[in-house]
């Protein structure tokens, strides 16, 4: 049985009455949900507050899921949508840097300068990832956003096309110009 049969699997029975099984999905995702509002609000009370909001707007949403698309990828738009709303809310925009530096690293893969040892290595990692920080930073909302799905959700295309409501060409596109300019941003410190 696939992921997404499982939860195919799972939804089915929360929407028979299984409240049990609404608590197995909770578990499963409550920590991708954490770190995905992690990047909108940083306060971790406030963060354990939106996601256990956007839970229950799922459950409460989740008579009409009608798994057209992932189940993931439905909580994910709960998730996000949540967290816009917490902050407008609250009268306050969302970050200009909307993810974890350690995430950019590993995701990005500028940890390898990490096992030189040294402090030369130490700081040139550091300024490789304050760079790539930087550089998605300022990405277009589209290109930041899908690049963000691809590598740190893991997300495939066709997911990020469902999350992003257009077509997987798009995307394709989108995630190439983000890393174009991430690429053009760290040729100084990777040459070519």
């Amino acid at each position: 049985m696939t992921e997404q049969e499982l939860d195919l699997s799972l939804v089915k029975r929360v929407q028979q009455g299984d409240k049990q099984a609404f608590n197995l999905l909770v578990s499963k995702y409550q920590q991708r949900i954490l770190v995905l509002i992690g990047r909108f609000i940083r306060d971790p009370m406030e963060r354990e507050d939106v996601s256990q909001e956007a839970f229950i707007k799922a459950y409460r949403a989740l008579p009409n899921f009608r798994g057209e698309s992932a189940f993931y990828t439905w909580l994910y738009r709960i998730a996000v949508n949540t967290a816009k709303n917490h902050l407008m809310a609250a009268k306050r925009r969302p970050p200009a840097q909307d993810y974890d530096l350690d995430e950019v690293q590993y995701s990005f893969q500028a940890a390898k300068f990490a096992d030189f040892n040294t402090p030369e290595a130490s700081a040139m990692n550091d300024e490789l990832a304050a760079v790539i920080t930087k550089s998605i930073a300022n990405l277009p909302e589209n290109l930041k956003e899908a690049i963000m799905l691809r590598e740190l959700e893991g997300m495939s295309y066709e997911e990020i096309a469902q999350i992003m409501d257009c077509p997987i060409g798009t995307v394709r596109s989108r995630i190439f110009r983000a890393r174009e300019h991430i690429d053009e941003a760290m040729q100084p410190y990777v040459g070519t």
